[in-house]
């Protein structure tokens, strides 16, 4: 049995979240994070440990002013927490796609330059982290039990994938950061719960969503039987009359090409028959 955790963060809210939970993967670099693995193949984080790194990752985060911070969120579950996040402690998020050269390219009408960068999700993040390391910029990241860890300065051990645990996440650091800040003075101050971090907007909630048979179906029908060959209009089966009409062409084209070609000959064969007189008449005179 894992030991209770005391602090701020009671435990049957982690596990409720659901931030112990790991994946059926275990890499070399998070094996002292994992507690166990359970009988359905999936690994258990040490949720002590997990708590006591989000805690040093949230007196870290408010060392640095909030302007010299980015938090990188590139998948829906993590970017509607970290704006959530953002709009309480004023620091910056790229949410979606981070764009190659944010860090690095100074020409870039999206340079940014932090002192500290948190990523959310290492395997979609890893440009922004291997960016870092070309800056010498520490990293601070969420890392599930199937992340690497290269590049990266505070590993957090966390389910980085759940709505939820994600939600908890953001929660807390932005609980963290308001007190650090002086904003709120007791944990009872902070007015937001859990589910506003979760809540997700209407497009968020749209996007997250699988999708359905229907549209499914409706892909698989605009999909060419043979890959690799689209249909277009000059390749579509062409109707009776438009054949009929191509074969009538051709005809009329061979036939006037032969006729044209008889012609040339008998051209041909007067030219030789003149020139043969010619000589004749000259020979006689």
């Amino acid at each position: 049995m894992m030991e209770k955790i005391s602090g701020p963060v009671k435990q049957d809210v982690l596990l409720e979240a659901g931030v112990h939970i790991g994946t059926k993967i275990k890499t070399c670099d998070m094996r002292e994070f994992v507690f166990k693995r359970r009988d359905d193949g999936l690994y258990i984080l040490d949720l002590r440990k997990t708590v006591e790194r989000l805690m040093a990752a949230a007196k870290l985060l408010a060392k640095y002013p909030p302007e010299n911070v980015l938090i990188v969120a590139s998948r829906i579950y993590s970017s509607g927490p970290a704006m959530k996040f953002s709009a309480l402690t004023g620091i910056p998020v790229i949410k979606g796609r981070f764009v190659p050269g944010t860090m690095t390219n100074l020409s870039s009408k999206n340079f940014r330059e932090p002192s500290l960068v948190f990523v959310c999700d290492p395997k979609g993040e890893r440009e922004a982290i291997s960016e870092c390391a070309k800056n010498g910029v520490p990293v601070i990241a969420l890392c599930d039990t199937d992340n690497e860890t290269k590049f990266i300065d505070l590993i957090v051990p966390i389910n980085n994938k759940g709505r939820r645990s994600l939600a908890l996440v953001f929660y807390i650091l932005a609980r963290e950061i308001m007190m650090a800040q002086g904003k709120i003075n007791a944990y009872d101050e902070f007015e937001y719960s859990l589910d506003h971090f979760e809540k997700m907007s209407e497009i968020e909630e749209e996007k997250a969503k699988p999708p359905t048979e229907t549209e499914t179906e409706a892909v698989k029908k605009e999909e060419v039987k043979e890959p690799g060959i689209a249909v277009s209009a000059s390749s579509a089966p062409l109707e009776a009359p438009a054949e009929e009409k191509i074969q009538k062409e051709g005809k009329k084209t061979e036939e006037e090409t032969k006729e044209e070609s008889a012609a040339k000959k008998e051209t041909k064969k007067e030219k030789i028959k003149k020139k043969g007189k010619k000589e004749a008449e000259k020979t006689n005179e």
